[in-house]
């Protein structure tokens, strides 16, 4: 059966009806629009039909390497009069080579609009091979590379004013930045930067490198493995969209970007340091990630009256939940949410809210708050941090609990018998918070539960739901796989549960 791209293959490679070249009559905008779709070594093979495909492929603006084989590349044969496009053709050149090659035969006078490659190669074939793509006035430049050593930034691309799209991702062992003094002095048209695996260990401070003087167009911003970096600041004036990711050694984080709608930082900050801050100023904020980061011992999230999606998780050492500088830090993030519309919080979260009665005080209501996601070990102690989010989101609808499983954990099996005569520890529990929680159960509509196990405390929190949720109109209780139960005992315990009494008429159970 031919397939999708034989198809395509052949339409470019073949003549159409009575032997007349329809395609070859097409715009070179046209033409290299659909050259587009096609691996970039088909894309080169096009050239031996003829001198218009020649000039086509000499002048191709979108150069993606990332589709061969980066250590031996072989093209068909050809007696191409060109003697640099015949030794191309006839000869299996490695990956670097290869793309060297094409650079040399790109035409002068045609720009590259987009450049892509991963190799393994040394800094000076790097430095030449950017060099040369800046020189063709590059827009958009995509590097994943391994050296034998450590390299440094190439300063090419930080004159150059055509590029608006620079990536770098060095897998091994990483590269050095210049002086800030030198990286402040280009890239006026960048509007999107990626650098991994960055080597600062004598460059711990990068607090003046990414500002709106330096880069008065950047609009995204991704930063990830920055070794030995303790201090970042970015207050980039036109920036919308930042992530940050494995900085383990960071102590201060700074950003203050009117523009910035997105932010994302994960597993950063030195979780031993007694001196670590973050302090965020970002008015038109939209959306949070805040991933196993170490607690910091102080936070300041101001005015994020525009949120509407945060997802938050810790690293927390265990004398994290008695420091009362990290409390107050995590109280102070926490708190800076009170805008969302739709919460994620990471078992961390649970327990640090269950473990100190600071927040009973201090935690901010989230009186927008439509969705709550709860990722838990859900022990016997983790029930004052669920009511303590429960009662601080007074208008909740979509209730989402998740429920880790950890072998660790005592579980107890729900025993109806027993509850029947004195009732559990946790069904006491939520029966005395009732007056508290009256808002939260006279608003939320739907409640999910996944790894439900049948246990006591998974099951005590279900009957109260359903016991006092007003508005209530379905709960979803899907199965935990994690460990093997009775299943006629399973049964009797689902059947007892749809007996459970319900506020709302309208509540329906459903287990999957």
């Amino acid at each position: 059966m031919e397939t999708r791209y034989s198809k395509r293959r052949k339409l470019l490679l073949h003549t159409t009806e009575n032997g007349i070249d329809r395609i070859s009559d097409l715009p070179d905008a046209v033409l290299h629009h659909i050259l587009f779709l096609l691996p970039i070594k088909s894309i080169a093979q096009t050239s031996v039909l003829s001198k218009r495909w020649r000039s086509l492929w000499s002048s191709f603006p979108d150069l993606d390497f990332t589709t061969i084989n980066p250590n031996a590349i072989s093209l068909t044969n050809s007696n191409h009069p060109n003697s640099t496009e015949k030794n191309l053709h006839n000869t299996a050149a490695t990956g670097v080579d290869f793309i060297t090659q094409v650079l040399a035969l790109h035409d002068k006078f045609s720009h590259i609009r987009t450049l892509r490659f991963r190799a393994h190669l040394s800094f000076s074939h790097l430095n030449g091979l950017i060099r040369s793509a800046t020189r063709h006035n590059v827009q958009e430049l995509d590097v994943e590379v391994a050296t034998d050593d450590y390299f440094n930034f190439p300063r090419s691309v930080i004159a150059s004013e055509s590029l608006r799209v620079f990536n770098l991702k060095s897998r091994y062992p990483g590269f050095r930045l210049p002086p800030s003094s030198v990286m402040k002095d280009g890239f006026r048209s960048l509007h999107t930067l990626s650098l991994s695996l960055i080597i600062l260990y004598n460059q711990s401070s990068l607090l003046d490198l990414f500002s709106a003087s330096s880069f008065p167009v950047l609009r995204k911003l991704n930063l990830d493995a920055c070794f030995g970096l303790k201090h970042l600041s970015v207050g980039c004036r036109a920036l919308e969209d930042l992530s940050l990711e494995n900085c383990f050694q960071l102590l201060g984080l700074y950003i203050s970007s009117p523009k910035l709608e997105r932010l994302r930082v994960a597993n950063c900050f030195d979780a031993y340091s007694d001196k670590s801050l973050v302090k965020i100023t970002a008015p038109r904020l939209r959306f949070l990630v805040w991933e196993n980061n170490a607690i910091t011992n102080n936070s300041s999230f101001d005015n994020l009256s525009l949120l509407h999606e945060a997802s938050i998780g810790f690293f927390v050492l265990n004398e994290d939940t008695s420091h009362v500088t990290k409390i107050q830090s995590v109280s102070n993030l926490l708190s800076g949410l009170s805008h969302a519309y739709y919460l994620k919080f990471g078992s961390q979260c649970i327990e640090i809210l269950s473990s100190n009665n600071y927040f009973a005080v201090y935690l901010q209501p989230y009186s927008n708050l439509n969705s709550l996601e709860l990722h838990t070990g859900f022990n016997k102690n983790n029930v004052l941090g669920l009511a303590c989010l429960f009662r601080n989101s007074p208008t909740l609808q979509t209730l989402v609990l998740k429920i880790i499983n950890d072998q660790k954990i005592e579980r107890r099996q729900w025993n109806r018998e027993m509850w029947d005569l004195s009732g559990s520890e946790e069904e006491q529990f939520w029966e005395s918070q009732t007056q508290n929680l009256k808002s939260f159960l006279h608003h939320l509509k739907e409640v999910k539960i996944h790894g439900f196990l049948e246990c006591e405390n998974e099951v005590s929190l279900a009957k109260f739901l359903l016991k006092h949720g007003k508005a209530l109109q379905e709960m979803t209780l899907c199965t935990g796989h994690c460990i093997a139960r009775d299943s006629l005992r399973r049964q009797k315990i689902r059947s007892q549960m749809m007996g459970f009494s319900r506020a709302s008429s309208n509540a329906k159970i459903a287990f999957q």
